[in-house]
């Protein structure tokens, strides 16, 4: 396997002027699985195809292996690319696929079938290999397309949303069986996917990006714990981060511990927060779901420093849980709760906050207050 290397990476569409990917620098260590992830149009998989040379690179350096690659052509530069659409040929059986690309380097009977068997075993797939793939599942189908590529034996695998095509239950068991594939090859991998559930259960490090520009490269729990911007807060998490626009009034310089009064927009919401002096400041708080404790309201509630009073617009059941929303003035907070303390639609109900997990990004840039 190899490392991957881009250095400032452009790509500029010449007939539109479109920036599609802009400066982009990434360092793919060697059997790392790295995941690009952003909304649609936010540059990753034409970053992908950038690496994969389906793409021409506008500017910037792009290395496989310690290789520049910017001027080969796609067949020379030793990787193998799994499509959104599995790209089967359909009157062949799934060992004809999986051989295809062995037999038209002329590589001698006796190795195509013993890497096709290998991977058949990795993929469980040994007891299709005779079919066709009209006869086949989608969950087998794309293990097919993912057997074509391994039998090649590449320096990098490359997965552009390889299981948007699937229903819930086969994408949560190929990405198990994607990760164990991982693993067991050690094969450094690029995915690119917009599902951020994806990016956090498969990728050692991930990549943010949106309208081209990488907004913050980490580990999935850092990330999460940690995220650079309001974009970043925003993007990664299920339900998503609540973000309520505000001011931020320091708090006096002998008090200890220092205490600061964050204030909604609209003044229905306010938190008091742990904080060093400083000036007032127009900022975004942010509030994970699973950070607020939901209960009944109490006496005492309404005038609370770290309690959020609203009322309850709905509730979503989930079995284990459930996700709530509430209304506080001009404000819609999303939480988690028990189901067995979830009062009925309409009622008031307590937010507890957990202050040393709130965020705060300054509203005019949307970067992180630390």
């Amino acid at each position: 396997m190899a490392r991957v290397t881009l250095e400032s990476v452009r790509k500029v569409y010449s007939d539109s002027g479109f920036v599609a990917v802009q400066d982009l620098d990434l360092d793919v260590a060697d059997g790392e699985f790295v995941v690009l992830v952003g909304p649609s149009g936010c540059g990753k998989s034409t970053t992908l195809r950038m690496i994969a040379g389906l793409e021409s690179i506008t500017s910037g350096r792009l290395s496989i292996g310690g290789r520049l690659v910017n001027a080969l052509p796609p067949k020379e530069r030793d990787v193998a690319m799994v499509f959104q659409g599995y790209a089967l040929y359909p009157h062949m059986t799934v060992f004809e696929n999986m051989a295809f690309a062995l037999r038209l380097r002329k590589r001698p009977r006796e190795e195509i079938a013993a890497r096709v068997r290998r991977a058949a075993e990795l993929l469980a797939l040994t007891d299709v290999l005779d079919r066709r793939p009209r006869q086949l599942s989608g969950g087998q189908r794309q293990r097919v397309a993912i057997g074509r590529a391994i039998v090649r034996e590449p320096q990098v695998f490359l997965f552009d949303e390889p299981l948007s095509n699937l229903d819930a239950q086969l994408r949560s068991e190929m990405r198990r069986e994607i990760a164990a594939l991982h693993r067991s090859l050690r094969a450094t991998t690029i995915y690119v996917t917009h599902d951020q559930v994806e990016a956090m259960t498969l990728g050692d490090r991930i990549v943010v990006l949106d309208r081209g520009v990488v907004q913050q490269i980490d580990a999935p729990l850092p990330l999460y714990q940690s995220p650079a911007n309001r974009f970043v807060a925003s993007f990664i998490g299920t339900p998503p981060m609540n973000l309520i626009d505000g001011r931020l009034e320091a708090g006096a310089a002998d008090a200890a511990p220092r205490q600061g009064r964050f204030a909604s927009s609209d003044g229905a919401l306010t938190v008091t927060l742990p904080l060093p002096p400083g000036s007032h400041r127009d900022v975004t708080l942010g509030i994970r779901p699973e950070q607020l404790v939901v209960r009944p309201v109490t006496t005492g509630d309404r005038t609370a420093s770290a309690t959020i009073v609203g009322q309850l617009e709905g509730a979503e059941l989930l079995g284990y849980e459930s996700v709530i929303h509430v209304r506080v003035g001009g404000t819609r907070l999303t939480a988690r709760a028990d189901p067995a303390v979830v009062p009925s639609v309409g009622s008031a109900v307590a937010l507890s906050v957990d202050v040393a997990h709130v965020h705060l990004f300054d509203r005019a840039t949307g970067v992180a207050l630390r």
